[in-house]
């Protein structure tokens, strides 16, 4: 995607995706740029990323910049929870995961009370604050997407007491305590042959109860199965292998860059998303393969010392690059050249694992990697290992 200006409040609208799972969330007219409130605290931790880790910053969704709400009439605010991609009635039942670091008019509360710890029935804190992000789903044309929360233990260190006892309930009544992680909310086109259980947009829908529920280690691959294998869809296995191929590649760099950190994030998510349509998936991964190979020829990659790498994920093949890289050596542009970005067409997307959510994220020199975050990642490489047999 070439660059693109963050707009004005006024051009913003109201983001219903199912995908966004936050109050008040929004996105542009074309659907590119996703705008999700936030607290100073989230700002930082991306503003961080990319100033000091750079191989941490490519984890996580393109940070476009932020946005002030200065309207009180408009303030927007985010669920008191760390939302899922599904958005429903039981979601709303999610214990609160209050947002820290947020100014308050409430009078100050005693140790005593903060100890005591409810959980606010309104779901929402108010903030001016927004970060402006690349939208995941966007370029795709049936994504389907998959959240998975990481971590054994969900609350920070400042969390109230009772907050951190009814986490740990979820931990232990979950996959969370076995796995570290837990499926928060899945959607699937044409997930389902019975038309009762799609919505209107022939979408079957898996909400945070679902894997609360009903998800447990004896089926937790067959539930990552219905993300991925999905004939409906016209996904038959060896495709489906392919994407799990390239996801799974992509968890292992990013439990190498997590093992390389000393960070600690609470109740942040993977959010896979691959297209579910599975002819557009066909013909993304085509024009993807061709564009490769069209690019290697022009450039002659084998007589050129320091080639970009190419990757082969059971018949995806992809250059370790920005896709914009590919189009430039296609089409004979540059790269840099902003002017161009818009006139070359860019190739459809096939896939996309980002780390998403850092309200609870901070920068923890002295203190060694993130094993509780790495638990998780390390459960799901054994889990796409076992789908891609």
């Amino acid at each position: 995607m070439g660059k693109k200006e963050i707009p004005d409040r006024a051009d913003l609208v109201d983001y219903n995706h199912t995908v966004a799972g936050h109050a008040g969330t929004m996105c542009d007219a074309d659907g590119e740029l996703f705008i999700k409130p936030c607290t100073q605290a989230e700002i930082d931790f991306y503003n961080s990323a990319i100033e000091n880790h750079p191989d941490f910053a490519d984890l996580m969704p393109l940070f476009m910049g932020t946005l002030m709400l200065n309207d009180p009439a408009e303030l927007s605010s985010i669920e008191d929870g760390v939302p899922g991609p599904v958005s429903s009635a039981a979601a709303k039942e999610e214990l609160t995961q209050a947002v820290t670091g947020q100014p308050s008019t409430a009078a100050p509360e005693s140790q005593t009370d903060k100890d005591k710890w409810v959980q606010n029935k309104s779901k929402r804190i108010k903030t001016d604050q927004a970060v402006v992000l690349e939208n995941s789903g966007s370029g795709f044309t049936s994504p389907n997407f998959l959240d998975v929360k990481l971590g054994e233990r969900l609350w920070a260190d400042d969390a109230p007491a009772e907050k951190k006892r009814r986490f740990d309930e979820i931990t232990r009544k979950t996959t969370h305590a076995p796995l570290g992680f837990r499926i928060a909310g899945m959607k699937v086109w044409r997930g389902s042959t019975m038309k009762s259980e799609l919505d209107h947009e022939g979408y079957k829908i898996y909400d945070k109860d679902y894997g609360r529920v009903h998800v447990n280690t004896e089926n937790v691959v067959d539930n990552f199965r219905k993300f991925i294998f999905n004939k409906t869809a016209g996904i038959d296995d060896d495709l489906a292998r392919a994407v799990v191929q390239a996801f799974l590649r992509d968890l292992r760099t990013v439990e190498r860059v997590l093992a390389s950190k000393e960070s600690r994030m609470y109740s942040a998510s993977l959010l896979f998303v691959f297209e579910g349509d599975g002819d557009r998936l066909k013909d993304a991964i085509a024009q993807n393969n061709s564009a490769v190979e069209k690019a290697g020829a022009e450039l002659d990659w084998d007589d050129k010392p320091g080639r970009p790498a190419l990757r082969v994920d059971s018949g995806i093949e992809l250059i370790d690059e920005d896709v914009v890289t590919i189009d430039a050596a296609v089409n004979g542009g540059d790269e840099d050249d902003e002017d161009d970005d818009d006139d070359t067409p860019a190739l459809p997307k096939i896939y996309s694992l980002k780390l998403i959510d850092f309200a609870h994220a901070k920068w923890t020199p002295g203190q060694g990697p993130d094993e509780n975050a790495l638990k998780g990642v390390r459960s799901l490489i054994k889990i796409f290992e076992e789908m891609a047999q």
